[in-house]
């Protein structure tokens, strides 16, 4: 039930779907499958797909290839239509995208920094607030992934960069709808979205970069916890381990996993956020360093597998390389791990389809739930300049794709 009462509402009820159909399938599909898709009369879509066209939403074009008889046309983004920040974090540098309906990426600035939140955050700040003067009405929000537990919907600890509760709103100063969230989590959600956990009811995504991260994916949600504060499976005792992590804790599994841990191995200096062209050379010359980081990585997968009974485990970041280089190594430490009713019919272990871009990718997907809704939409119409209903040329649409 969609609990919409009136003729009104149910039109607004199915613009709003027929939009989240367009941007989950990459605006891939044509207007008479998602027709069939969605349950749709073809005179009720055509009157959707018309109604969303002169609000400046969606733009159709004919599908390279069609039969004979009335050409298909394919829904797309609007070549002025709405544009989402998406912004990625990482402990040393970060990345800016625009993104549109659909999925298509534009990145548009990458900036290093020292760690610090001021030289990370501000700068980006800036450069947002450059972007949202220059696209003005089209942008609709913002979404900022880091590396770390976010709070209260802005306040971020990153241990081992010493960042304890930084307002990450405060600091950025932009003046449009912004979430904030957590890497991982945000890579679990566009993994779940666009990626090996697509249809998956109960998975585990893993992000590996200097150190761990990890988060329960249900019905194509992550678990965020109580607090929002739920991907933090690396801070778990998983492995045996006893060192002391920046966290507060002893012995997390993220020590033992990531660039920190593969440059600690081989005797260079770690933390900080330094190190990530000397870990990556780690990565390629030291099978002795990788192999001790798959083993790590695949005992506490088994100790997750046990306790949550994925249907599959996605790893990302470093984790896709972990698993391609030492995949033996990983398996030969998770499978005695697992409980006898487990290794029957263990879940599947893959890399991400998306790569390192999967946090990026959330942060957009962030922005667009908030924006896929009745009331979402209602305010991109009231927003909407007037002469923006007119279609320029398709040449002014960003066609840059996600990086796999």
């Amino acid at each position: 039930m969609n609990g919409a009462t009136t003729s009104g509402e149910l039109r607004a009820h199915n613009r709003v779907r027929l939009l989240r159909a367009v941007h989950d399938c990459g605006a891939s599909r044509t207007r008479s499958q998602l027709t069939r898709d969605l349950g749709l009369a073809r005179g009720t879509a055509s009157v959707l797909v018309a109604g969303l066209a002169d609000d400046g939403l969606l733009h159709e074009e004919p599908a390279p290839e069609h039969a004979r008889g009335r050409p298909t046309q394919i829904p797309g983004p609007h070549p002025l239509g709405p544009l989402a920040l998406a912004a990625d974090i990482r402990e040393d540098a970060w990345e800016l995208a625009a993104c549109e309906l659909g999925g298509r990426v534009t990145i548009i600035a990458v900036r290093p920094h020292d760690g610090t939140p001021e030289d990370a955050l501000v700068p980006l700040g800036e450069a947002m607030a450059a972007h949202r003067a220059q696209a003005g009405y089209r942008v609709i929000g913002a979404g900022v992934a880091l590396a770390g537990p976010v709070r209260h919907g802005g306040l971020v600890d990153i241990a081992h960069l010493g960042w304890r509760s930084v307002d990450v709103p405060s600091l950025l100063g932009v003046e449009t709808p912004l979430i904030v969230g957590n890497d991982t989590a945000l890579a679990a959600l566009a993994e779940a979205r666009r990626g090996r956990l697509r249809g998956v009811r109960v998975g585990l995504h893993l992000h590996v970069d200097f150190d761990l991260g990890g988060v329960l994916v249900v019905d194509g949600r992550p678990l965020g916890g109580a607090s929002g504060t739920g991907a933090e499976f690396g801070h778990m005792p998983l492995t045996g381990g006893d060192r002391p992590c920046p966290c507060g804790a002893i012995g997390c599994w993220g020590m033992d996993v990531g660039a920190n841990a593969l440059l600690r191995h081989v005797g260079l200096a770690y933390g900080g956020g330094r190190g990530r062209e000397q870990a990556e050379q780690v990565l390629a010359t030291s099978q002795e360093a990788v192999t001790a980081n798959a083993g790590a990585l695949g005992r506490g997968v088994a100790a997750l597998v046990n306790a949550h009974d994925p249907e599959a485990v996605t790893l990302s970041g470093h984790g896709r390389e972990l698993l391609e280089r030492a995949g033996d190594a990983l398996q030969a430490a998770c499978e005695p791990a697992l409980m006898a009713i487990r290794r029957d019919r263990p879940p599947r272990i893959e890399g991400s389809a998306l790569g390192w871009r999967g946090s990026l990718l959330g942060a957009m997907e962030s922005v667009f739930d908030a924006f896929l809704t009745p009331e979402g939409l209602g305010r991109w119409r009231k927003n909407q300049p007037d002469q923006a209903r007119d279609t320029p040329d398709r040449e002014n649409v960003m066609h840059s794709t996600p990086k796999r």
